[in-house]
């Protein structure tokens, strides 16, 4: 699991309109690739050079120009100089501890949220900033790394020629928001999944490591909470927003979106009752199993104290003992001594303390 982002001590202070990328360098060199396309046909390009960025922007088709890497100062000044954008805006792009938030500004609308993908290879949780700028009929998407996330959306691009290719850019930017949140669903269930494997391990036996899996567990659910919520916050904001950049036809789009991310934080609280409830559970049967063990050792304790009391008296040194000379006396001894624990087990067993 990823560690927690923490603010870096040589930020404080700093101006909020100073383009400085204060995120960690994921690529060598940043990567632009524009699609231009409108109902009959769809052109894409890599960007290669800052002139390219001056590409025609017709109101007759869309564009889709996607920004992996950001770390480049002259890039972002260059871009923002040519889509009118903030510079305080462009400085919370190159920044990725900026909260999920929506802002409508004069030329376009701010979007951001965190991507949370799974990285096998590392056996962790991958946080990426993501940033949108929405104007009328372009979309600019930033991203701190090359992906292949929203490849399936390209695809669509690429084969329909209806809805996602007429219905402008915030359906796109819905199309892209949707697939961010069908990555908290994917991960949420397959956390949720082994949450369930430990209530089968559970069954069959308790021990330390059971114990370190559901703390493990309970601390990858609030990670996963700690970026979800933000989110679910923003896309409520964002549904509620009258914007010259959302078609109203489009609105019912990010209510669905409101609806999904419902989904995901029910889910995150059900698997997180399932957590504290596997802890009262084990802790439960700890308690038990303790009880039982001492329940048995004080069984055992009682029966052994007439015992040693007898082996006591006869052990002690005195000179005169009746018994002592007596043929039968060491048998007799154990006779007594076997009676009493008989009597004291069958006592125990009807009061069905064993």
């Amino acid at each position: 699991m990823a560690k927690y982002i923490k603010k870096r001590k040589k930020d404080i202070g700093v101006s909020p309109f100073e383009l400085i990328f204060r995120g960690e360098k994921k690529m060598e060199k940043p990567r632009l690739y524009l699609m231009t396309y409108d109902e009959n046909s769809v052109v894409e390009t890599e960007i290669k050079s800052l002139r390219e960025l001056n590409f025609n922007h017709s109101k007759d088709k869309f564009h889709w120009l996607n920004v992996e890497g950001l770390h480049e100062v002259k890039l972002m000044e260059k871009i923002a100089e040519s889509f009118d954008i903030p510079f305080n805006i462009m400085s919370n792009i190159m920044d990725p501890m900026t909260r999920p938030q929506v802002q409508d500004y004069e030329k376009g609308l701010f979007i951001v949220i965190k991507m949370l993908t799974y990285n096998e290879k590392l056996d962790k949780l991958d946080v990426e900033n993501l940033s949108f700028i929405l104007t009328k009929n372009t979309l600019i998407l930033f991203q701190e790394n090359q992906g292949d996330a929203f490849d399936p959306i390209r695809e669509r691009l690429r084969k329909h020629h209806h809805r996602i290719r007429t219905a402008g850019t915030d359906y796109l930017a819905c199309a892209l928001l949707d697939v961010v949140i069908d990555n908290y669903l994917y991960l949420i269930g397959q956390l949720g999944d082994k949450i369930e494997d430990v209530e089968e391990l559970m069954t069959k036996e308790l021990d330390n490591d059971i114990l370190s899996l559901i703390n493990r567990y309970k601390r990858e659910l609030n990670y996963l909470r700690k970026y979800i919520m933000p989110a679910k916050e923003m896309i409520l904001n964002l549904a509620k927003l009258e914007s010259e950049f959302i078609r109203d036809d489009n609105h019912p789009y990010f209510k669905e979106l409101q609806g999904n991310l419902n989904e995901v934080n029910e889910l995150m609280d059900s698997y997180r009752e399932i957590l504290y409830d596997q802890l009262s559970i084990y802790h439960n049967s700890i308690s038990t199993r303790l009880n039982d063990i001492i329940k048995i050792l004080t069984i055992f304790s009682v029966l052994f104290i007439p015992l040693t009391f007898i082996v006591g008296v006869y052990g002690t040194n005195f000179d005169y003992f009746p018994e002592i000379h007596w043929q039968y006396g060491y048998f007799a001894m154990w006779a007594v001594m076997l009676l009493i624990a008989g009597v004291m087990l069958w006592y125990f067993k009807r009061k069905k303390w064993l």
